[in-house]
Formats: C-alpha cells, structure tokens, sequence
C-alpha cells in the first residue's frame, strides 16, 4: 500500500478528490496525512472529516524556505509516506525538500504545460485566446513547473467563458486525473527514468 502525504493550501477540493478515490477498499494508495501552510484553509476541516491526519505548519514560524521544508519533510517521513502530491500548494519547493523525496513528488497544474506554467494558468489561456486548455499531473523539479508530465486532460475554451466558468470545468478534469495518476504509479504503471515518464498504458 502506497502511502500518499498531500500539501494543499486551500479549499482542498483536489484533496477531496483523493481521499474519495483512494481511502477505499481495494486502493493500491492512500492518503496518510495532509500538511496545509495556511491556518483556518478548509482543508484542514476536509482532511478530520475524513480520518485523515491533518498538520498545520504556517510557514511564517519557520525562519527561512529551507528550514520550513526540511521540517514538512521530516513530518511526512514520520507518517512514512512514499508520494507526495501537491494540490493546491501555493508555495515553491526548495532543493532541500526535493532531495528528501527524489522523484516522488508530483504536482497538478490547471493547463497543459508546457503552456502557462506559474499562477493564474486559467487567466493566461483565457488571454491568450486558445481555444484548448486543461490540466496536467507531473513530477517535479527545481523548476516551475517544468517537471516530466505523467498525464494531462483537454477542456475546450467555450465562447463566453470567464475565468470561473473555465476553472470549474478544468477542476471536474483535475478531479479524476489526479487520483488516475497516484493509483497508476502506486500500481507500478508509471515510473520515472531520469527526465523521462515510463507508462505501460494510458492512464485516464
């Protein structure tokens, strides 16, 4: 069994979607613990909802980047988790914590990268004018979200849309991707090779 540990950030609806998918009978993964930056963010009161173990660690009471991820670190390790994914997580990871979890942290992004890396990819796409965006699983690196991609789902851009119409729709996407990717690698059928995604089937 997979021990999955999330970094979220806020409302926690990709956390949700997780635990609603994993936290059954029969999963090959499992969410473990949930570690949010942000006091009074709802998805602490999601993560007790649901049994998980939910840890609060403002990253403000932590004197530097660096210190604060080699503590979020050192707590997953203590609920031995084997993946890290962040849903959510409004913060950058350093060097220092990626080196705790080489090639076992993956990251969902609302557009298909490489296009519109960083915030507000919803946004960007809308004032691009494309006609096609959507969501993206990927592992990650010391970039910004220019990790090798594991999965990543297609929404139309409709006449008329505006940023919430939009993100609602690629949110629906993201929901059944992201838990379609963590049971792919629990399963074995994802696995990283240096800068390269290894799948030995299609996965959503």
């Amino acid at each position: 069994m997979m021990r999955v540990g999330v970094l979220a950030s806020g409302s926690g609806s990709n956390f949700q979607a997780l635990v609603d998918a994993l936290n059954v009978h029969g999963s090959p993964a499992e969410v473990a613990v949930l570690i949010c930056n942000v006091a009074g963010a709802r998805v602490l009161d999601r993560a007790r909802a649901a049994g998980v173990a939910a840890v609060l660690m403002e990253h403000g009471r932590w004197p530097s980047r660096d210190v604060y991820d080699a503590a979020v670190a050192d707590e997953l390790e203590r609920h031995g988790v084997d993946l890290v994914c962040l849903a959510g997580y409004m913060r950058l990871v350093t060097p220092v914590f990626l080196r705790r979890f080489p090639g076992k942290i993956i990251n969902l992004h609302p557009a298909l990268l490489p296009a519109f890396p960083g915030l507000h990819a919803v946004r960007q796409a809308l004032e691009a004018g494309v006609k096609i965006t959507g969501c993206t699983v990927h592992f990650v690196d010391e970039g910004t979200d220019t990790g090798p991609i594991i999965a990543q789902a297609a929404v139309p851009v409709l006449p008329g849309d505006t940023e919430a119409s939009l993100a609602e729709r690629i949110h629906a996407e993201e929901h059944r991707l992201f838990p379609a990717a963590v049971r792919a690698i629990a399963d074995g059928r994802v696995r990283l090779h240096g800068h390269q995604v290894l799948t030995s089937e299609r996965i959503a």
